[in-house]
């Protein structure tokens, strides 16, 4: 009877093991500002590259690795005390707040524009500018505690993913 239960314990261990290379990996999101553009990587592939607008000047959007920490839809642009769905908003319609300097990811984020001819861009004054229908698509595909690694870089995005363990 034991060498039964036994077997059929292997049995069950073994078949609730995945299978190589399919086992699902978290988003993962790189910012190249020497391009200014944005990877999304999910599942072992660059799933979509998307433009965007970074810093005016090249201190003000952080490089390093951060965490997502914050996610608002029609955020509330507290600066300037406007808010959210609001069409002179400069958030956009989503805010993917990251943990970069210290702050806890409502100072820097990765958000959309009312001013859709700034991305592609040096413009903004430390965030992440996207078009809304590109920051909506993304903001459905990445929880909380998303790693978002900002770079500026010749690299190719799937060079810097590699070195990231992302890919």
């Amino acid at each position: 009877m034991r060498f039964i239960l036994t077997m059929m314990l292997m049995l069950f261990s073994f078949l609730s093991i995945p299978a190589s290379g399919t086992a699902e990996t978290k988003p993962f999101i790189i910012i190249n500002k020497a391009v200014n553009q944005l990877a999304f990587i999910h599942n072992g592939k660059i799933e979509a590259v998307y433009p965007v607008a970074t810093g005016f000047n090249e201190s003000l959007t952080p490089e390093g690795l951060f965490m997502v920490t914050v996610k608002a839809e029609n955020p509330y642009y507290r600066k300037q005390n406007i808010p959210g769905g609001a069409p002179n908003n400069p958030l956009g319609t989503r805010w993917v707040g990251f943990n970069a300097r210290g702050t806890d990811g409502r100072i820097y984020g990765i958000h959309g524009t009312n001013n859709p001819s700034s991305i592609g861009k040096y413009v903004s004054k430390g965030c992440v500018r996207m078009y809304n229908r590109d920051v909506e698509q993304l903001y459905e595909k990445i929880p909380i505690g998303t790693k978002v690694v900002i770079v500026r870089s010749n690299e190719s995005f799937y060079a810097i993913a590699k070195r990231y363990g992302a890919l």
